[in-house]
């Protein structure tokens, strides 16, 4: 037999061992340092839940006391509470600036609200420029749509910020408010 044809196979087989051991521990060593920079992570997220956790139970506390809070204002008679901040209603200025008489609290200012929507929101509790400024599109939509689809197509996005400025009495921005909108809608 020839030696090198043995020689050669058994020198390849040697050569490819050391390299696969080389190759795997070269591996284990950047398995090692993936594993502790996983680890690391691992603590810091642990650390911020931990610190999140702690804020919740601190907001927690926070909400029942302010329930509290509110349970013992509603404990005080009304005529001790003011709901609504008070404007002075100057119908003299409002008359003067939008050319005609206003009535306080008359929903019909708004563009877009005529005598039949003004009853609808009369009967959901709606009844002062305030109430309407406080209200949200959603609510008074919805009250729209629960008077049947004559009233369903109307589109009070713009309404809430009308009443407020008639509420407050800003009547020269009101007017020209109206100008820009075409039956409440911009």
């Amino acid at each position: 037999m020839n030696l090198p044809c043995i020689l050669i196979p058994i020198i390849v087989g040697l050569i490819c061992g050391i390299l696969g051991y080389l190759l795997g521990k070269l591996n284990s060593k950047r398995d090692d340092s993936l594993a502790v920079s996983l680890q690391a992570d691992l603590d810091a997220c642990k650390a911020n839940t931990k610190n999140l956790n702690a804020k919740i139970a601190s907001l927690e506390a926070e909400l029942v006391s302010a329930h509290l809070k509110v349970k013992a204002s509603e404990s005080v008679p009304k005529s001790f509470v003011a709901d609504v901040p008070t404007v002075v209603f100057d119908s003299a200025l409002a008359a003067n600036i939008l050319g005609k008489k206003i009535k306080q609290d008359d929903l019909k200012i708004v563009e877009g609200i005529g005598p039949k929507i003004e009853a609808l929101f009369n009967e959901a509790g709606i009844k002062t420029w305030y109430d309407l400024s406080e209200a949200s599109t959603e609510k008074l939509q919805s009250i729209l749509d629960a008077g049947g689809e004559n009233y369903a197509i109307h589109n009070p996005s713009t309404w809430a910020k009308q009443a407020l400025f008639a509420y407050q009495g800003k009547w020269q921005e009101l007017k020209e408010w109206h100008e820009n909108l075409l039956g409440g809608k911009e």
